[in-house]
Parts: C-alpha cells; sequence; structure tokens
C-alpha cells in the first residue's frame, strides 16, 4: 500500500536509542517520531471528532480566601487584609484592616470550567492559586467564594479544603533548609463548586444542528459529509473545513437526543497533515506519517570547544625575599566531529530519514537542526512547528 494514502494509515510510536554526549552542547532528551505503516487506520466516531454547535464548556472565576495556614499565608498584604476585614463584616464585625494579622490567610484566585448541559446543585472541580506571597496553601480551606462567568452574573459557588499535591517543609532563613515538592502554592477541589446557575445550551436551529470539527480540515470535512450522507440521503453539507450543518431526517422529527447519538456513532477516517513538531526544551520531536522530502543527501558534523579555567600557585625559593602569588592557567580544546555523508535515492519517507539519522549517531538537538535546515532548502514538504 502506497503511503501517499495516509488517511487509511495507522500511526505508530517508534522510540529511536540516542547517544548522550557529555558536552552540555549536544545533550538532548530521547526522540519520539510517529511513523506510519501499512496497516488500515481504523475510522474514529463522528463525536470523537465533532463538537456540536452550542455544546461548549465555559470558564468561571472567582476571588477567596484560604485560612487556616499555619503561619504560611500572606505577609500581612494589605489586599488580604482589607478582604479580612469585609468578610469580617459581613457576620457584623466592623474592624480596621490596620487591626488585623493574617499570616494564616492567603488571598486567591479560583477557577473552573462549567461544561453545557450542567444542572443546578451539580459539583464542579475548582483549581486555586495564590496571589500574594503565601509559601503553601497545604492544609487550607477556602471560604465560600462566589464564582463569576464572563457576564459577571455568579454560576457557581466555591468552598472546600484544598489538595495541593506536594508540600513545603523546613525552615528557611541562616542554618535552616526548605524542602518542597511541585507548587505548594497551587492546589485544587474536587467537585469543590456547587452550580447554582444553568447556562441554557441551544443545540437545534430550524431542525438542523452544525457540527464543529476540532481540527478544521477540507479532506476531513468531505469524508465525514460522505459518510453521514451514506446514512441519511442529503442530510449533511459541509459549509467550510471546520463546519458541517446537518439536517434532522423525518424519521427523527420530535426525536432529537435519539438523532444525535445516532449520528455520534457514524464512523470517518480523519486526515492527517504533514507536520513536524520540535520542543527544543524538552529535545522531543514529533512527526506525522505524511511528512514527504524530495531526493537529499546529508552530512552533518559537530564542533565542541572547552575551556577550563584553573589556578595554580607559584612559590619563591627560599631567602629570595618573594612573595607567594596564585597565578590562574586556561585551556582550550577543541573537538570537531567529521559529519557522515547519507544520500537518500529512493524517495524519502519521514520513517527512512529517521533510520538514516539514527545511523549516523547524531543526537537530539543534531535532528532538530537538521530539520530546520531541510525545510529552508526546500526539501522538507511538511510545517515545521518550533516551540
Amino acid at each position: 500500500m502506497s503511503l501517499s494514502s495516509q488517511f487509511s494509515t495507522c500511526l505508530w510510536l517508534r522510540l529511536l536509542a540516542l547517544r548522550f554526549p557529555v558536552s552540555a552542547i549536544r545533550a538532548g532528551a530521547l526522540l519520539a517520531i510517529v511513523l506510519g505503516a501499512s496497516a488500515p487506520l481504523p475510522a474514529s466516531r463522528v463525536k470523537d471528532l465533532t463538537l456540536i454547535e452550542g455544546e461548549r464548556d465555559n470558564q468561571l472565576v472567582g476571588y477567596g480566601l484560604v485560612v487556616g495556614l499555619a503561619g504560611d499565608g500572606d505577609s500581612n498584604a494589605a489586599t488580604t487584609l482589607r478582604s479580612v476585614a469585609n468578610l469580617l463584616q459581613r457576620y457584623g464585625l466592623t474592624i480596621n484592616p490596620t487591626d488585623i494579622k493574617a499570616k494564616n490567610v492567603a488571598a486567591v484566585m479560583i477557577t473552573a470550567d462549567i461544561s453545557a448541559f450542567t444542572k443546578n446543585g451539580t459539583r464542579i472541580d475548582v483549581n486555586i492559586a495564590s496571589m500574594g506571597d503565601a509559601k503553601t496553601l497545604q492544609g487550607g480551606v477556602l471560604l465560600q467564594s462566589p464564582m463569576l462567568g464572563a457576564d459577571g452574573k455568579v454560576y457557581a459557588v466555591a468552598q472546600g479544603p484544598i489538595a495541593i499535591g506536594g508540600f513545603l517543609g523546613g525552615q528557611g532563613g541562616a542554618g535552616g533548609a526548605t524542602v518542597q515538592k511541585n507548587h505548594p502554592t497551587v492546589g485544587s477541589i474536587s467537585s469543590g463548586a456547587i452550580v447554582e446557575r444553568e447556562i441554557p445550551a441551544v443545540f437545534m436551529h430550524d431542525n438542523a444542528l452544525r457540527l464543529l470539527l476540532h481540527n478544521p480540515d477540507f479532506t476531513t470535512v468531505s469524508r465525514m459529509t460522505d459518510a453521514i450522507n451514506t446514512q441519511w440521503p442529503e442530510a449533511a453539507t459541509a459549509v467550510d473545513a471546520a463546519t458541517i450543518r446537518v439536517s434532522l431526517p423525518n424519521d427523527f422529527r420530535g426525536r432529537d437526543i435519539a438523532f444525535i447519538a445516532r449520528l455520534g456513532e457514524i464512523e470517518s477516517a480523519p486526515d492527517t497533515v504533514a507536520r513536524i513538531v520540535i520542543n527544543e526544551r524538552t529535545g522531543t520531536i514529533v512527526a506525522t506519517s505524511t511528512v514527504r522530502l524530495s531526493h537529499v543527501a546529508i552530512a552533518h558534523g559537530s564542533l565542541t570547544i572547552t575551556v577550563s579555567s584553573s589556578i595554580g600557585v607559584s612559590q619563591p625559593n627560599a631567602l629570595s625575599q618573594g612573595q607567594t602569588v596564585s597565578v590562574p592557567t586556561t585551556k582550550t580544546d577543541v573537538n570537531e566531529v567529521k559529519g557522515g555523508f547519507s544520500v537518500l535515492n529512493e524517495p524519502p519517507t519521514i520513517e527512512r530519514l529517521a533510520a538514516a539519522l539514527n545511523a549516523m549517531g547524531v543526537s537530539t538537538r543534531e535532528m532538530m537542526a537538521i530539520f530546520q535546515t531541510l525545510k529552508r532548502s526546500g526539501a522538507l514538504q511538511a510545517e515545521l512547528v518550533i516551540n
């Protein structure tokens, strides 16, 4: 089977064992490349490839106070003290913010996503992040805090003990030591907010709905439209690369939910864009199986320059009335590795290129440079994304 018809090709993950030289210039992480095989690609369901227009999440945000931090809270920040004073005023206590010591309290921001069709009384997860200079949120409890939508209305109320997934221990300063794991100023509360207002979601308009692709692509839209029309002739119409309009068949009039359930089970094979993604921070390279190259010859070498300094001691002879002085010395080593030359005569694929580069013994960081050079030379027929 030709690799040019990659919509029917499955993806396999191959890990290439690479050398890791001592030099920091050539240090790289393990290279992961997604390669194509000749086995047919199983089609995906429509419900996994699309989103129904109107069926969307909404973001909520709130401001609150976390208490019970055992001296690890904000260092009496003005905003925190004023928030504590306002909170106490709600319970009939009038206190001047300057009279409050709030080392056990931290001001935090609360965020959450509320999905469509979430009803009143349903609980959702929330994330908590410190706004001030609190050392940790470990052991803290979030007080009742309203969460607002983009329209300024309250849609949920959050409260409860915080789980941070880490810790901060020890005493800092002179003679002390501190041990920290993960980020102790960020936490979450599972099912920590109760929905108080339902967000209306309308997905049927004039007996039709619109499917929105997660990854817009003309080929994928065309295939999905054909698959839907095979089930219900002339029911689907492709609007653009990301949208399909599907009319409600006469057999499902008044049974919208049953139709959407049947529609979501239809299978269609998505297309894959030729793309290479390089993450320079982690040394990871991921390439799709549709990547193609022109006939190329590749040679790559490396140059490593090491500069080391040391301090020696010059000791004068006896009775010379000289002084002992330190003498710095510098040593420079240059190591240039001759590059191997590899010629790809057959129509090169990403799999053959990866095998050739691995045989040349190049590191991950050197592979990144090679891919960028191939793109600049016009020999790489793929989108190159560098993070």
